[in-house]
């Protein structure tokens, strides 16, 4: 655990969280998808930017598509599993929105088509994943990668990753609202 929180990238980051002040600021919004553990932190970096990580400031529109049963069992059921996160991103995805997929081992089949339908809609595709290369980070426009074999650890630093970047988000709406 030690080695992959030494090489967690905080800089990048940092980068993510003003670009996504950006696009949710300029009325945007980002979607958060992955399965089992994975998306249990999807529905927590959802709940930050829609409540508040530390500081109370305006919501912002984030959904996380691993949240919405009915559509998930009914897309699952119509279309199968691979299309339960693309077909949601296709109906909520507009040009200039960010997705952030997580999957812990990049190989996650409905969060790889979903990666694929938003870089095809002109989304912003942001991964946490687990060692690279995998077929995820491949359909990135960027991804914070833990290089560790071990899933728990991988989700640890996922955890940690995503309070850095409601931070560093927080940060920059307080940074663009405050008068100079």
């Amino acid at each position: 655990m030690s080695s992959a929180l030494a090489d967690l990238d905080v800089a990048r980051l940092e980068r993510w969280g003003v670009r996504l002040a950006a696009v949710l600021g300029g009325g945007g919004r980002l979607l958060a998808l992955g399965n089992g553990g994975s998306a249990a932190q999807a529905q927590h970096l959802t709940a930050e930017l829609v409540g508040r990580y530390r500081d109370d400031r305006p919501p912002f529109s984030a959904l996380a598509l691993c949240s919405e049963g009915p559509a998930l069992t009914a897309i699952g059921n119509d279309y199968g599993a691979e299309q339960v996160f693309a077909r949601q991103v296709a109906g909520h995805g507009r040009p200039g929105d960010v997705v952030i997929a997580l999957s812990t081992s990049g190989a996650s089949p409905n969060v790889i088509a979903a990666a694929e339908v938003a870089r095809e809609g002109g989304m912003t595709v942001l991964g946490l994943t687990g060692p690279s290369p995998n077929p995820l980070f491949d359909r990135c426009d960027d991804a914070l990668c833990v290089d560790s074999p071990h899933t728990p650890t991988i989700q640890e630093i996922h955890l940690i990753a995503i309070h850095l970047l409601c931070a560093a988000f927080d940060a920059a709406v307080m940074k663009a609202v405050l008068p100079r």
